[in-house]
């Protein structure tokens, strides 16, 4: 007779990888049930409301089960995978194991082993579980025969979680419960599809879905109907396609809206000549310490801005609503608006104020490659102090660009077009392009705002003010 093995199964939980996020999107499984896996090995990628990241797997062993399909956005805390581990207490033998009894899932989760768990390095570490506490009352038990007419009878939430309480309150988490009622849906109505019976939002987007789009009906027949499960992705419903809103294209918009609505946003504009700007830059891409790098007009953009920073450092600052201070900063995170297919992110360049022009290149390079890619860290989008948006890329004179929350100012770049312009006394075709300045009127007055934006044209107009204002 063999003996078995020692192996138990470890539920890998999806870890706040920002700060404060609640939840997270699965875009991608690499790897199925039966896979081999090994600690550290990247087992998903998921997208937050900042950014996508990829999971690696704390443990070795051997995949078990995949809680959540491709799509799916999972609460932080919740198990998203089971991974069989070798090393830890022997199972039970047959011959030894006590006759086995029907229990609940709430009583098996109480079985759970208890104390510090191996977490991801920086995720921090929680005891806290995702299964409900059993409410008050008898329990009961239901064996595997009877749980589908158990289930019909309560109508909604674990089989044998029970007692009285079980079927007057539906099982949900505060925030799912809040978007009901925002929604005026009856969480009593909603079939839950999470684990354990869960409502989850997606059930109430459904529900809220189901409730705007279908005609009105005898009470009978729509207690019948059934609930439209919610779209992972755009749909149409004939004259109109709806896209759901979530991630990084849905934080985007709620950090926008508050900034617009909590920064007094002023802007202005200067038109100004950058021909010699762009001979520098062809003669740049020559340079033998330039090779290899991305060189290009928002290189000396932002390395004018970074000069026009130094010489009015009260720019760089940002406003402390709970102490009522102005907070100046005396290093520049230099933020590059980047669109990717997920919506618009911001990453900056760390302490760009301290890097020559080489280095700004390279890591203007990687910041670019980083976001194409849809690698960009939550890390990388936090702490910016001021921003540069490119908008001339998509052929656009100029905009009004809103502030990223938390920073001063922001500089549009808008497109550089061979236009007349008066040189020299003579109308000639000059490479001419409009910069927009937005800043925060608590933080800079006119003056402040004009004087940044006047030496950032200077400098493009002439170059040579790099090496006499730096």
């Amino acid at each position: 007779m063999t003996t078995m093995t020692e192996a138990s199964v470890r539920e890998f939980k999806m870890p706040d990888v920002g700060e404060g996020l609640t939840e997270a999107e699965i875009l991608k499984w690499y790897v199925q049930p039966g896979d081999t896996v090994t600690d550290g090995q990247v087992v998903c990628e998921v997208e937050t409301a900042k950014a996508a990241v990829e999971l690696p797997i704390p443990y070795d062993g051997v995949v078990r089960e995949l809680r959540f399909p491709e799509g799916t956005t999972v609460d932080v805390g919740t198990s998203i995978i089971a991974v069989e581990v070798a090393g830890a207490a022997p199972a039970q033998a047959p011959e030894q194991a006590k006759p086995e009894q029907p229990k609940t899932e709430v009583a098996a989760a109480e079985e759970e082993p208890k104390g510090r768990q191996p977490v991801l390095v920086g995720y921090g570490v929680s005891t806290s579980s995702t299964k409900r506490r059993p409410r008050k009352g008898p329990e009961v038990t239901v064996p595997a025969a009877g749980r589908e007419q158990q289930a019909e009878l309560n109508g909604h939430g674990p089989v044998g979680e029970a007692g009285p309480l079980a079927e007057k309150r539906p099982l949900a988490k505060p925030p799912v419960r809040k978007l009901a009622k925002d929604l005026g849906v009856d969480l009593a109505t909603i079939t839950p599809s999470g684990p354990d019976g869960i409502i989850t939002r997606d059930d109430v987007h459904a529900a809220a879905t189901a409730t705007a789009t279908e005609p009105a009906a005898a009470p009978a027949a729509a207690q019948a109907a059934p609930v439209i499960p919610a779209p992972a992705a755009s749909y149409d419903t004939g004259r109109e396609t709806r896209i759901p809103v979530k991630g990084v294209r849905k934080a985007t918009a709620a950090a926008m809206v508050g900034s617009a609505f909590t920064a007094p946003h002023v802007t202005e504009f200067v038109t100004v000549d950058v021909t010699r700007t762009m001979k520098l830059v062809e003669e740049l891409k020559q340079d033998k310490e330039m090779q290899g790098k991305r060189v290009n007009p928002l290189l000396l953009i932002a390395k004018a801005l970074l000069v026009a920073i130094k010489r009015n450092p009260e720019i760089n600052a940002s406003w402390d609503e709970a102490g009522q201070e102005i907070v100046q900063k005396h290093y520049v995170n230099l933020g590059i608006a980047a669109a990717t297919p997920r919506g618009l992110i911001v990453p900056n360049i760390k302490d760009a104020h301290d890097k020559t022009l080489p280095q700004l290149a390279e890591a203007l390079s990687d910041l670019v490659s980083t976001a194409r890619e849809g690698k960009t860290s939550p890390a990388a989008m936090q702490g910016g102090t001021v921003t540069i948006t490119n908008v001339g890329v998509f052929g656009v004179d100029t905009g009004t660009p809103i502030l990223n929350p938390g920073e001063s100012a922001i500089l549009a770049i808008g497109a550089i077009r061979l236009q007349p312009w008066v040189h020299k006394g003579k109308v000639k075709p000059r490479q001419v392009t409009t910069l927009a300045l937005s800043f925060d009127h608590r933080l800079v007055d006119g003056e402040l705002g004009s004087k940044v934006l006047a030496d950032v044209a200077a400098i493009l107009e002439q170059p040579k003010r790099l090496i006499t204002w730096a």
